[in-house]
């Protein structure tokens, strides 16, 4: 089947926000019109129900459960700020998010809990379901994390092996055994056996240069992965890395999604100039315009679990970066905070306010005796 060329028409939004395609990335449509969404930040579908929908921003989670024609705020009592990665599990019978205050999981129908998470997790840079519903790993802001009890509580997983550090991309893949891919301090590690022992898979690829990473959505056993500019596969699950295709444009690259098709021909790429495209196996890249806002950051870029040709690629008018450090910093703050200091805040706040009080009352008083 052939990949079809992008459409000429040009309507760039004023803000980011969420877009799906239908075609392999060659038309794209707002799935989030009229909320003015600042940045689109992760995106999870359902397993179950592609019509259902966790789509998280920087300043709150929604949730849609018919394909994003409508949505609703979810748990705004624990969602009112950047939520910055959310996941279902592998039946969809469970969801994960994560804000710079936390991880929490909702189980079937009920409502969001707390997860239990190592502070040297927070803020989460992604969640990723495994192969069974209780199954979930978490990449944090120092190393790996994974949960058996459907997400309620998570134990650091990986060491000595993986740095102590962030990751830039977590990958899963549902075989047996589940294997697991990790990308950290531009390196690719991988582990066979649920993330007890892990070695380097980078053979082939620029040294330290790695910054996403992709399964095939066709091919078994086959990855992609993207460095600054130059995309690279393995057809062994990284145990040998080729390039593929030319040099992506001029000048340095953020690239934070991958998604191939047709055997590579057709591939599509989110990065910090927005979403570019190749329908030559990536000998020549077109940036995607049309209804897309493409003088903002694209970020996430998401493959429709039940239909082979649907993407949904995310956009920011803040850069990625600058959002992930504000994350940081606000998860720094809120550690400081301990309760003595917090009971010492509302006890100067009182007395302001009680002091307020008299003085207006003095006031008012010496006014009427004038």
């Amino acid at each position: 089947m052939a990949c079809a060329a992008p459409g000429l028409a040009h309507d760039p939004s004023a803000w980011g926000g969420l877009f799906r395609s239908r075609d392999d990335g060659a038309a794209w449509l707002s799935v989030d019109a009229g909320l003015f969404v600042g940045a689109a930040l992760a995106l999870a579908v359902s397993p179950a129900d592609a019509h259902h929908l966790l789509y998280a921003t920087d300043t709150r989670l929604l949730r849609s459960t018919n394909g994003g024609r409508d949505w609703a705020v979810e748990a705004p009592q624990l969602f009112h700020g950047p939520t910055l990665a959310v996941a279902f599990a592998a039946d969809g019978s469970s969801a994960w998010a994560a804000t710079p205050a936390g991880v929490f999981f909702a189980d079937g129908g009920g409502g969001w809990s707390r997860s239990h998470v190592p502070d040297a997790a927070i803020p989460a840079r992604a969640l990723v379901p495994g192969g069974r519903p209780n199954q979930v790993y978490l990449l944090g802001a120092q190393g790996l994390y994974a949960s058996g009890d459907r997400g309620h509580s998570f134990v650091r997983i990986g060491q000595p092996d993986l740095p102590d550090a962030a990751g830039h991309a977590l990958l899963v893949l549902p075989t047996r055994p589940e294997v697991l891919f990790v990308v950290q301090q531009g390196r690719l590690w991988a582990s066979r056996d649920a993330g007890r022992s892990w070695a380097p898979r980078d053979a082939g690829l620029p040294p330290a240069q790695l910054q996403a990473l992709a399964a095939d959505r066709e091919q078994r056993g086959r990855l992609w992965a993207a460095s600054a500019r130059q995309l690279h596969v393995s057809d062994d699950l990284g145990e040998h890395w080729r390039g593929w295709g030319r040099p992506i444009g001029d000048g340095a690259l953020a690239i934070h999604g991958v998604v191939a098709a047709q055997a590579g021909a057709c591939i599509v790429l989110s990065t910090h100039k927005g979403l570019l495209r190749s329908i030559d196996r990536g000998h020549s890249w077109t940036q995607v315009e049309g209804t897309l806002p493409v003088h903002l950051e694209a970020g996430p870029l998401v493959a429709d679990p039940h239909d082979a040709q649907s993407l949904y690629a995310g956009f920011s008018i803040v850069p990625y970066a600058e959002l992930r450090r504000r994350a940081e910093q606000g998860t720094s703050l809120l550690s400081r905070l301990d309760p003595i200091s917090v009971a010492g805040a509302v006890a100067f706040l009182l007395l302001l306010l009680i002091g307020g009080g008299f003085g207006a009352r003095a006031l008012a008083r010496a006014y009427r005796e004038g």
